[in-house]
């Protein structure tokens, strides 16, 4: 978008999508990005199928908010082909898009841009899974003081949404984190420019921050 002289805008954490830059996403979010993640796997060892929400209407949506553009709010999921694809042995990569509902209107049908983090939210609420990883640029939840918080339930993290602490980009992360808890996950947020981050994570060394429905679950 730098390139093409586009600059980002940003509305509660949310990339504002215009129609010049809905070809872009879906363009190299659903090719070029998708499939070198797809390959990459492919290199580690892994059986790796590249999807997007389009592909079969896995995320149907509608226009989140007019002044996002052309940004979904899911409406409804098939976790069908998803799970097709994990019975099979392969790791479904999946691009943060989904199509408009077919509703007659202008926008039926249409392409649209969804933050990643609600999607991985939203399918792990679908699939019911164990456990939800975000990999970020931060090392996690920071609390007033710029501190990490290691441990949150849902009560204190609905806190730091509704008192401004989190802002954001952290914004569609927390909310994905209590999206993906109402189907049982327990979610973490750590920092993934460290080596092994998410093998620590999942082997209980996480040192970034990690939500449960309360501070006495844990997975």
């Amino acid at each position: 978008m730098q390139r093409q002289g586009i600059p980002p805008r940003f509305v509660g954490g949310l990339r504002v999508t215009d129609a010049e830059s809905l070809e872009i996403v879906v363009a190299v979010l659903g090719g070029l990005i998708n499939k070198e993640l797809v390959s990459l796997m492919e290199q580690l060892g892994g059986r790796c199928i590249g999807l997007s929400g389009i592909d079969s209407c896995m995320l149907t949506c509608g226009i989140a908010n007019p002044e996002l553009g052309y940004v979904g709010e899911i409406q409804s999921v098939d976790t069908g082909p998803i799970r097709a694809l994990v019975d099979s042995g392969y790791i479904p990569m999946i691009a943060p898009l989904g199509v408009h509902r077919f509703d007659g209107s202008d926008n039926a049908g249409k392409p649209l841009n969804i933050n990643g983090d609600t999607v991985a939210g939203e399918l792990a609420r679908e699939l019911q899974v164990d456990r939800l990883v975000f990999l970020t640029d931060v090392a996690g939840v920071m609390d007033g003081g710029g501190r990490v918080i290691s441990r949150l339930d849902q009560r204190r993290a609905n806190m730091l949404l509704n008192s401004g602490v989190a802002g954001g980009g952290m914004i569609p992360k927390l909310q994905a984190c209590l999206r993906g808890l109402e189907g049982g996950a327990v979610a973490d947020i750590i920092d993934g420019r460290h080596p092994n981050a998410l093998l620590d994570c999942l082997q209980g060394r996480s040192t970034g921050t990690t939500i449960t429905t309360s501070l006495n679950s844990r997975s």
